[in-house]
């Protein structure tokens, strides 16, 4: 009996030790992003296609004060409120003590610096087909913004999810995103792709989730019950936006539908972000949701 007891000691040792292997903080090489040169300029284009300030600037921050990523912002689930932490260069509070390595690890793996999971609040399930000159442009451009000095405020989640080891199994099951079932057939609807897939992580709110928060594929785009528990966010599928191209893009310039509606709540942050944009991006994004499989 005592031997018996013993084996299944040692096999539960095991099974955790395999456990860990299989579900621990992926990292890049250390070096990986050594000779790679960023573009200020051009990491202010995928700053504003990625949405950073509109969950990292503090949650009333208006204007140039947008540039301020102080964090702050609560993000309501079923899990808990996460809320965004500072990003900015303050050494302290921020990421100045950062490496450019450090910010492809956030987004391509959901790993901090110190090697734990980031909660998924975090679209780094969006933002693991981030391109590398992409990330090296965007922290270029980062380490131009102010500084803020405001501590970043604690999640409030309880157990079990508090567990942060419990993130890797969770990645396992959902993370490491593909392209959806859409073929594009051409570069622009290419860019469009990866715009709307990847930097502007669209699915993160405008797609369903199962039970433990992982995207529903099945109905990409095709809405999602709000997070706050106000509303619905709406499926933006050809089945139910019947917009065309041309209405998508002043849509995406000006925030005003073809109805001489106009965008409100969350959605006015992406626009003001999206009329940043080249023209040609808009247009691809267009040109992407046209293309989607509709979602009754």
């Amino acid at each position: 009996m005592l031997r018996l007891l013993k084996w299944l000691v040692l096999l539960g040792v095991a099974g955790l030790g395999l456990g860990y292997w299989f579900t621990r903080p992926a990292t890049l090489d250390p070096l990986a992003m050594d000779g790679l040169q960023g573009d200020a300029e051009a990491g202010a284009l995928v700053f504003a296609a990625g949405g950073c300030a509109s969950c990292h600037a503090a949650p009333d921050a208006t204007g140039e004060a947008k540039l301020i990523l102080a964090g702050g912002h609560a993000f309501p689930s079923d899990f808990g409120t996460f809320y965004a932490p500072n990003i900015s260069p303050d050494p302290t509070q921020g990421i100045g003590g950062w490496q450019a390595v450090d910010l492809a690890n956030a987004m391509l793996f959901g790993t901090s610096p110190t090697g734990q999971h980031y909660y998924p609040a975090f679209p780094y399930t969006s933002y693991d087909r981030t391109s590398m000159k992409d990330i090296a442009d965007l922290w270029a451009y980062m380490q131009t913004l102010p500084a803020s000095e405001t501590p970043s405020k604690a999640h409030d989640v309880s157990f079990p999810f508090s567990i942060r080891a419990s993130l890797g199994g969770w990645k396992l099951l959902f993370a490491g995103s593909e392209p959806t079932a859409v073929e594009p057939t051409n570069a622009e609807m290419q860019r469009g792709q990866y715009l709307v897939e990847v930097l502007g992580h669209c699915g993160e709110c405008h797609t369903s989730r199962n039970a433990l928060g992982g995207v529903n594929y099945d109905a990409w785009l095709g809405g999602a019950p709000n997070p706050s528990g106000q509303g619905r966010i709406p499926n933006i599928t050809p089945a139910a936006l019947d917009w065309s191209e041309a209405d998508l893009v002043e849509y995406f310039t000006s925030g005003f539908t073809p109805d001489f509606d106009s965008a409100g709540g969350e959605m006015a942050a992406v626009v003001e972000n999206l009329a940043k944009l080249p023209e040609s991006d808009r247009a691809a994004i267009a040109a992407y949701l046209k293309m989607v499989p509709p979602v009754e």
